[in-house]
């Protein structure tokens, strides 16, 4: 089999775009739902705030995730994945039978 990596390259694409240290495990996540910032980061401890906020704002950038701010006391903020962050469920998918099929050789 053949991977196409034409210019320019979609792997290379992609991976600038969720390739970042624990931009894959943010994204499972959120997977399952709207998340606020303390429910991420007691998820994927030992991730610091600052980097959980780093690769959040990136998300919100690539528009791969969405923010919705509740302007209550105290304030709380919201993530959820976008039309296009769901898009990403397939290549997700493709992870998970990979990782079941070969646990026993990880």
């Amino acid at each position: 089999m053949k991977v196409n990596c034409d210019a320019p390259c979609g792997v290379e694409k992609t991976l600038k775009v969720i390739g970042s240290k624990w931009t894959m495990l943010i994204l499972h996540n959120l997977f399952t739902g709207e998340k606020r910032f303390g429910q991420l980061q007691k998820s994927l401890h030992p991730i610091s705030p600052k980097t959980l906020s780093i690769r959040l704002q990136e998300l919100e950038k690539e528009g791969i995730i969405s923010k919705k701010i509740f302007a209550e006391v105290p304030l709380h903020v919201e993530y959820s994945l976008t039309h296009k962050g769901k898009s990403l469920s397939d290549i997700f998918n493709k992870m998970a039978e990979w990782g079941q099929s070969h646990q026993d050789n990880l």
